[in-house]
């Protein structure tokens, strides 16, 4: 399946004089704004399940429009349209003697607003239009959510390239750190005092002991371990498609609080510079997942 951003636009022109204009932006649920000619409401109620059947996230907006092109707006206004307007000139007249008489677009433009001539278009017609209308959508949204789905996949690259070079980076921090406890107490033991209770070979084990622990209180191989796991989760949403933007959402959010706790852990520079980068790198992930249904 594919899938879908939640950002797109599509028109249709019918060719009884029918215009329909779909635009769609993201958004947490589906927000329908239907915008109709007064002649089209009863349309309303069909119109709003012909979209929910097809859209299920995103803030969008219909718009039908009755275009200059049908036949029935082409006829001539009624006689007693054009009787009312003539008296209505006559009685400005009266009072205002310096107004100008109507002209004919002015007097086919106010026939039209007092007796719109019928349109002679079908309730099925309206939901034939719509539907073709909500079918281009579609498309365009199918689009966009393809080139969401390409920079997802190369952020996911990105972020994975970067848990492989902070994976043996950690072993040599620990050497590191063990040597340097071992060091600080080999000067300890040369200032303490020669009559100490605790033998060498006992603050030695110590040392190591608190070299250990701190190995496993920086030890972000379960961080990374759920970081991959997250990612892969990722991709097989991506390549499955459908309605996967809450989803994503959530995942996006593990991916965060594993990066944070490896930034947190970390006892190297090398170590922190990753963690900001991915960091960044979700982030430009979270924006983009924030577009797909």
């Amino acid at each position: 399946m594919p899938v879908y951003s939640m950002t797109g636009y599509a028109s249709v022109t019918h060719e009884r004089g029918l215009s329909v204009e779909c635009r769609s932006v993201n958004g947490r649920f589906l927000d329908l704004t239907l915008k109709l000619p007064e002649d089209l409401r009863a349309c309303e109620p069909a119109l709003r399940d012909a979209v929910a059947a097809r859209i299920k996230r995103g803030k969008l907006e219909l718009r039908v429009h009755i275009t200059g092109t049908d036949a029935g707006n082409l006829q001539a206004p009624p006689f007693d349209v054009l009787h009312r307007l003539s008296q209505w000139q006559s009685r400005i007249q009266e009072v205002l003697p310096q107004a100008a008489p109507l002209s004919v677009a002015e007097v086919l433009a106010s026939s039209r607003s007092l007796a719109p001539a019928a349109t002679s278009l079908d309730p099925a017609d309206v939901l034939s239009a719509a539907q073709a209308c909500l079918d281009g959508l579609a498309q365009a949204r199918e689009r966009e959510g393809q080139r969401l789905v390409d920079i997802l996949l190369e952020r996911i690259g990105l972020i994975e390239s970067l848990a492989a070079r902070a994976q043996p980076l950690v072993p040599a921090v620990v050497q590191r750190q063990q040597a340097r406890f071992l060091e600080r107490w080999n000067e300890a033991l040369k200032s303490a005092d020669a009559a100490s209770s605790v033998g060498p070979q006992a603050l030695q084990e110590r040392a190591l002991g608190e070299a250990a622990a701190f190995a496993l209180r920086i030890d972000v191989a379960e961080e990374l371990g759920r970081l991959q796991a997250h990612l892969q989760e990722i991709r097989r949403l991506l390549q499955h498609g459908g309605e996967l933007g809450k989803r994503l959402d959530f995942l996006i959010q593990e991916l965060h609080r594993e990066a944070n706790t490896l930034g947190s852990k970390s006892a190297a520079l090398e170590l922190t510079g990753i963690s900001v980068d991915m960091k960044v790198a979700i982030e430009q992930m979270r924006e983009q997942v924030q577009n797909i249904e």
